[in-house]
């Protein structure tokens, strides 16, 4: 393949043509600008009749390094019976974007933020999204509560919600937070500066362990999966860095895992329907015991998270360099996640991979619609007001969201190749060490160990390259990349 298109490629409009071309709408409509004023206009706190005042509260954020769109804030305490009371506050996106505005019909339309490693392109105007519906450091904000209790064995209790006044007094990343956590890194500088922050830290911490032990034992899936972000300068990507998960990562899934629950489980009992969250269970579990038995793993003939989830973890012990691999193979065969509309007294298909029947998304409004949709649907419960979505609208609503969910994954996917096509560009002609991560009729795939990319084997018929199979660890060579393509290509 010829190297012929400029070191300079621009990312930013690929980005933005990408977005197009699977059915995004990446500008705002007319009238949300005048919308947008009217909102600035007002940055006082909305009227939250009733809401509890829990700005007192060592309350923090963690989020990835970059992120300004903050739309969740935690606090624990220690009970004297064991229990570990957890709090999460999820900024009320509702309080200021009113159903049927045009705002409103353009997110029901994205259904969600799209992060394409060179823009983000938000479901709601940054002003919004970044600024006054963001839970950012030092600002009060009004929020929905979700509290539950967490007993030594992970089981969480008490769940409930509501509203109240929040104020968040850190804003933390998950790297530095994760380091100290870990012992690997000193702590950050507001925790080092804070008792009473990094004792906050530290009991949110034993809660998180507590309830992933639990899922585990429940049969939640143990998978991980590469992530990569590109480092700009000056605009421009020039390397590509391994984001890792931590215990940061882990703290804040965990408490997001039982807080979807919560609310899941609130829905049910107050007969509300509302939109889950599901991961069926895999129609394609014979290929996946396949794939366990050519590891000398033998899986039970039926659906079993849990038999799934031993073999996960002993493959991970034995084999870390291709556990990667592994969990995508095992990702993909499971299938897409989805959102369905569940109906009063109706049972949830459930989660298969997070071991859990009850879930919602309604922790993060001001990137996904159905975080919003959900939180619409609590507040009218919790003023015992009328539902302002039929059930005909949740499962329009879900089917939507599926769609735009599935094009996000496609875009970011695509401009994750073009990313490291740019990157590795001024790297032609230089070897890398790889390992072979597929081989069928289109060609021999190779991921390089450093940086994380994926690219394909010119030659993988010539000698020397002959007999190549997956897992095997090869010397290659970059040759060209293409960034408007996202073809990269390597000779052994």
């Amino acid at each position: 393949m010829s190297n012929s298109h400029p070191l300079h490629f621009n990312l930013i409009a690929a980005a933005h043509a990408a977005m197009i071309e699977h059915g995004f709408q990446p500008d705002f409509p007319q009238g949300a600008d005048t919308e947008l004023a009217a909102i600035q206009a007002h940055p006082q706190l909305p009227a939250a009749p009733g809401a509890q005042d829990l700005r007192g509260l060592v309350w923090s954020s963690i989020d990835n390094d970059t992120s300004k769109d903050l739309d969740q804030i935690e606090w624990a305490e220690q009970l004297p019976d064991g229990r570990i009371r957890v709090l999460i506050g999820v900024a009320d996106v509702d309080a200021r974007v009113a159903g049927g505005t045009v705002l409103d019909k353009h997110a029901r339309s994205e259904t969600t933020s799209v992060y394409t490693g060179v823009k983000v392109f938000p479901m709601l105007p940054s002003e919004l999204s970044e600024g006054i519906t963001s839970l950012n450091e030092n600002e009060d904000r009004v929020a929905l509560v979700i509290e539950y209790a967490v007993d030594e064995a992970g089981i969480v209790t008490g769940g409930k919600a509501y509203r109240a006044l929040v104020r968040n007094r850190a804003q933390l990343a998950y790297n530095a937070v994760g380091a100290w956590l870990e012992g690997t890194g000193p702590a950050p500088a507001k925790v080092a500066a804070s008792a009473d922050l990094a004792q906050q830290l530290k009991l949110q911490d034993t809660a998180a362990h507590r309830m992933l032990d639990s899922r585990f034992q429940h049969g939640a899936l143990d998978l991980e999966t590469i992530e990569t972000r590109p480092v700009m300068l000056a605009g421009e990507a020039v390397e590509i860095a391994r984001q890792q998960k931590n215990r940061a990562t882990s703290l804040i899934e965990e408490f997001m895992v039982a807080a979807n629950g919560v609310i899941a489980k609130t829905f049910e009992e107050a007969a509300v329907a509302s939109i889950r969250r599901i991961v069926r269970t895999p129609k394609r579990w014979d290929r996946i015991v396949e794939v366990a038995k050519g590891l000398g793993t033998t899986l039970p003939a039926q659906p079993d998270s849990k038999a799934l989830n031993d073999f996960l973890q002993a493959q991970k012990q034995k084999d870390p360099d291709h556990f990667p691999d592994l969990s995508l193979a095992v990702i993909k065969l499971m299938g897409p996640g989805e959102y369905v509309l569940v109906k009063p007294n109706e049972i949830s298909p459930g989660h298969f991979g997070l071991a859990v029947q009850d879930y919602t998304h309604s922790t993060a409004p001001n990137r996904r619609f159905p975080d919003m949709v959900t939180q619409r649907l609590l507040k009218a419960w919790l003023a015992h007001g009328p539902q302002p979505y039929s059930e005909g609208d949740l499962n329009a609503i879900a089917q939507r969201c599926t769609l735009m969910e599935d094009g996000a994954r496609k875009v970011e996917r695509e401009m994750q190749k073009r990313i490291a096509a740019v990157v590795l560009r001024p790297r032609i002609g230089q070897s890398f060490h790889a390992i072979v991560t597929g081989v069928n009729n289109y060609g021999t795939f190779v991921r390089t160990l450093d940086p994380h990319v994926e690219g394909m084997l010119v030659n993988a018929g010539k000698p020397g390259a002959k007999g190549l199979d997956v897992g095997d660890r090869v010397t290659v060579k970059l040759i060209s990349t293409d960034p408007e393509r996202g073809f990269i290509d390597f000779a052994v």
